[in-house]
């Protein structure tokens, strides 16, 4: 059960996610959350470095699908200059929403990485699809209500990880 919390891999942010990295490991898309992962959860639209990002991943055949828990208004806005797809209200950790970015992308869960910063949305959501997650250090240290409490519950489950030796990186 633990180890649906776990992630496979952990980065300091998407820009240490390359798309060569990926290519070599037969990746050919990525499930994104927004919020805290790709930018702060409160800014409205993405970065120059993070549309660089996303500019060097469509250049290499990489397929990008937002996967938000965000209204459809955020997310919209966010995601429609960058002519990203997307889903919104994505329930997440459920799988429902993570189908639905693979069948969007026409990809198989083994041609896919689930990039987060969440461990009870993102990592547990893709872990129980069976995708390669990737956890992200958050990019904002403040956070909404309800993200605030899973902080405090994902604190507590990296600590005993850490401690049962299951974890090695730093916070």
């Amino acid at each position: 059960m633990l180890k649906l919390f776990l992630p496979n891999e952990h980065v300091k942010n998407v820009f240490h996610i390359t798309p060569q990295e990926l290519k070599q490991r037969g990746i050919k898309g990525i499930i994104t959350d927004l919020d805290n992962t790709l930018v702060e959860w409160d800014r409205p639209d993405a970065t120059p470095e993070l549309i660089q990002w996303f500019k060097e991943m469509k250049e290499h055949g990489i397929q990008v699908t937002i996967v938000s828990n965000n209204a459809e208004k955020r997310v919209k806005f966010f995601s429609d200059p960058l002519e990203l797809p997307f889903v919104f209200k994505a329930r997440k950790p459920l799988r429902r929403s993570f189908r639905r970015a693979l069948k969007a992308m026409n990809l198989k869960k083994e041609e896919v990485v689930v990039v987060g910063d969440q461990l009870l949305t993102d990592v547990l959501g893709g872990n129980r699809l069976g995708v390669y997650t990737i956890l992200v250090v958050p990019v904002a240290q403040t956070d909404g209500f309800i993200t605030k409490f899973n902080r405090r519950m994902e604190r507590r489950i990296l600590a005993f990880m850490k401690r049962k030796g299951m974890i090695n990186w730093e916070d």
